[in-house]
């Protein structure tokens, strides 16, 4: 049974990564078909961006009341039909307003998710639940560009997203006797799920450096992605066509990363992964920095994702040991929203920093970055803690 509940939060997290990259994939034809300047489409990924902040924020005391299934389940569907509705749109306005259930729906099903897994199952199954996160967003572009082909028909590539999404809604519903079997077995001997406040959390012993290793590899992973292709073109010579495909080539790297910490974690210890990942992202940044031709600096694009990927699933593994299973999802929603905060806020500001300096300090920017996440896991003695809890 747990296995097969598993494979549901698997699809389900297949879900959470298929809207992402749905409207970047599409803009070009969208911002064409509406007659609107390339830049509005900050407006919907700004929206978003809040929403899913603003969401996980809630959702500790949402899920703690309502239930990990039925928050899954109620979101899934949320953002099924916001991509219905966009793929009608008449207009940016309508994309916008869509873009509140999008993000709301989002940030629900990874904080609820991310917690559930946390608690239920090791460190691997945590570390494979990203990589299935890593199909969606792999897939949704694909897809896309089975309609683009077609006379620029992005409302059928929205709508196909769509359908998938609700087959996954659809799959989450019927599960429920899983949820009842498996997830309400385990551990029955625990306390309550404690709701604390964001004030609450953030008084807990040694939150704040997790926070920060948090907010820094959420910068790194969307700042390489952003402005890695630019950076090739730019300044090492590549062809864009190439660029592309070289930061093609980091997001592989990300997802591999995720595959080999799940496989190590067998015989590693989570904060051993996160120090060697942390250590191949200064080494990215080295072979960047470096006087090196843009297929040899394409390898530092892939190090880095090999690098910076096991980071984000091995913190939310860690999360109930170091702050206690009665507040993790509490912890979670705070750490979700951080990250968000890191996703949004540093590689847009550094965008306005290389827009006057150049792009020549995406290097030193990606350096800066791995130097504050060893820093801060320093800091936060993550490595005697869990030795500490597995000892106890």
């Amino acid at each position: 049974m747990a296995t097969l509940l598993l494979i549901v939060i698997y699809a389900a997290f297949i879900g959470l990564g298929l809207p992402d990259s749905v409207f970047g994939t599409s803009w070009p034809a969208i911002y064409s078909e509406f007659g609107l300047p390339i830049s509005y489409a900050s407006f919907v990924t700004v929206t978003v961006s809040i929403c899913t902040f603003l969401s996980s924020l809630l959702s500790g005391r949402v899920i703690n009341r309502f239930g990990t299934y039925r928050v899954t389940a109620v979101s899934t569907a949320m953002t099924s039909l916001a991509l219905t509705g966009m793929s009608f749109s008449p207009s940016l306005v309508c994309f916008v307003i869509l873009a509140f259930p999008l993000g709301f729906g989002a940030g629900a099903i990874d904080t609820g998710l991310n917690n559930y897994v946390a608690l239920h199952y090791n460190a691997m199954q945590m570390n494979f639940l990203h990589c299935f996160y890593g199909i969606g967003v792999t897939a949704s572009p694909f897809l896309l560009s089975l309609t683009l082909s077609n006379e620029s028909d992005w409302r059928s590539g929205y709508r196909l997203v769509s359908v998938i999404l609700f087959s996954i809604f659809i799959l989450v519903a019927v599960s429920l006797p899983l949820w009842k079997k498996t997830g309400e077995g385990i551990h029955k001997e625990e306390k309550k799920p404690v709701t604390l406040s964001v004030s609450g959390v953030l008084r807990l012993k040694g939150v704040i450096p997790v926070l920060a290793i948090l907010l820094a590899a959420c910068a790194f992973e969307v700042g390489c992605g952003l402005w890695g292709s630019t950076f090739l073109v730019n300044e090492k010579g590549m062809e864009v066509d190439a660029a592309a495909r070289a930061v093609t080539l980091y997001y592989a790297g990300i997802t591999g990363g995720r595959l080999l910490s799940g496989l190590l974690s067998a015989k590693l210890r989570s904060s051993r992964i996160i120090a060697a990942g942390e250590i191949l992202t200064v080494a990215a940044a080295v072979i960047l920095l470096a006087p090196l031709s843009g297929t040899v600096s394409a390898t530092g694009l892939f190090l880095a994702g090999l690098g910076i990927g096991p980071l984000f699933p091995n913190i939310m593994h860690l999360t109930p040991k170091l702050f206690g299973r009665d507040v993790s999802q509490s912890v979670i929603g705070v750490q979700m929203a951080v990250a968000c905060m890191g996703s949004l806020i540093f590689p847009n500001l550094f965008g306005v920093f290389a827009r006057r300096a150049g792009l020549w300090i995406f290097p030193y920017f990606i350096l800066a970055v791995s130097v504050l996440l060893i820093i801060a896991t320093v800091i936060s003695k993550i490595s005697g803690k869990e030795v500490t809890d597995q000892h106890d």
